[in-house]
């Protein structure tokens, strides 16, 4: 995959400069129950990346100095770090708003049997990964009885008043195409999801976020082998829409990666761009959470990162973190 992250960063990608710093996105480690095709992190059982107690605690001392009104964990799979319940509750203590970006089958899994009473009891987000409503689609992407494990999870958090309105307790699903092309309308792919999910298993839910695939690691892997590289890369560059660019997550998020590095999104950290480099400057000095916890003003109006695989943010109806950033009536669908 060298050859393909050199063509990322070449790139024509419109400039983007930051506001101020809200929301800390910390990758806990790639070590995961799952192996899903369309994995930016390459994430997996055997993989043995983790944040260490060091930088967890260095990553309290950011919180608590202030400013950050989001702490947004993922991985791999950010349940299996030892630090992750402690950096919850601290983070909780410190009054800032905690996002679990969850498999859902983690829950199932030797030593998380609690987990979800532990996120009801933090009243942590669950951001939860459901690429479709439809067991064969879900185990293709994901693993053979993952559906399955999925929407006993689902229902096990409604039972604890996740995606109920009036609890308080978000519960959102995310949505990935399976394949090369572009995600379908948010709104109306929620409105699917609602209907199908709540007829056949009584689940419910908060939102639907959409999020296109990143040519990246697992699923750039995957593109390349089907020929199918370029071609995507056309979709995402012919799909782009400037309306899109005040809403990117880069423009207020630091991601955060398990050696305590800082990247201008999940994405840049997967493509080893740290945050502040220009192009192939892979020289460029690394900023660290020590860094960031001496001087986090210091990135306001800072120039982004930024690479061909940003068109993934941009294209059609947008795509981020936290789903779609523009109007579906006007997505660019495939």
């Amino acid at each position: 995959m060298h050859a393909t992250i050199h063509l990322l960063r070449k790139s024509d990608f419109p400039a983007l400069r930051r506001r101020a710093l809200r929301n800390l996105q910390v990758n806990l480690g790639y070590r995961c129950n799952q192996s899903c095709q369309h994995c930016h992190v390459n994430a997996g059982p055997n993989r043995t990346e983790a944040l260490d107690a060091d930088n967890a605690a260095l990553i309290v001392q950011v919180l608590r100095r202030g400013g950050i009104d989001t702490l947004d964990l993922t991985g791999g799979a950010p349940e299996i770090n030892p630090h992750f319940r402690s950096l919850v509750t601290q983070a909780r203590a410190a009054g800032v708003r905690v996002i679990d970006r969850c498999n859902l089958s983690i829950l199932f899994e030797p030593g998380q049997q609690d987990l979800a009473e532990f996120l009801a009891e933090q009243r942590v987000d669950v951001t939860a990964s459901l690429p479709c409503y439809t067991e064969d689609n879900v185990d293709a992407q994901r693993g053979d009885g993952v559906f399955e494990k999925s929407i006993q999870a689902l229902q096990w958090l409604n039972r604890l008043g996740y995606g109920d309105p009036d609890s308080g307790l978000a519960l959102d699903l995310v949505y990935n195409p399976l394949g090369a092309h572009l995600p379908p309308a948010q709104q109306k792919l929620e409105a699917d999801y609602k209907r199908l999910l709540g007829e056949r298993y009584g689940i419910v839910f908060n939102r639907l976020l959409t999020i296109a695939n990143m040519p990246i690691q697992r699923f750039g892997s995957m593109l390349v082998s089907k020929g199918q590289f370029a071609d995507y890369m056309a979709l995402l560059r012919g799909s782009h829409r400037d309306d899109n660019l005040d809403g990117v997550m880069c423009r207020d998020t630091v991601s955060v990666d398990w050696q305590g590095y800082l990247h201008d999104c999940d994405f840049n950290q997967m493509l080893g761009l740290p945050l502040g480099a220009r192009g192939d400057d892979e020289e460029h000095p690394r900023m660290h959470l020590r860094d960031l916890l001496a001087n986090s003003d210091a990135l306001t109006g800072q120039p982004i990162t930024v690479a061909a695989h940003c068109y993934g943010c941009t294209a059609g109806q947008g795509s981020s973190c936290g789903g779609a950033l523009t109007s579906t009536s006007h997505a660019v669908l495939a």
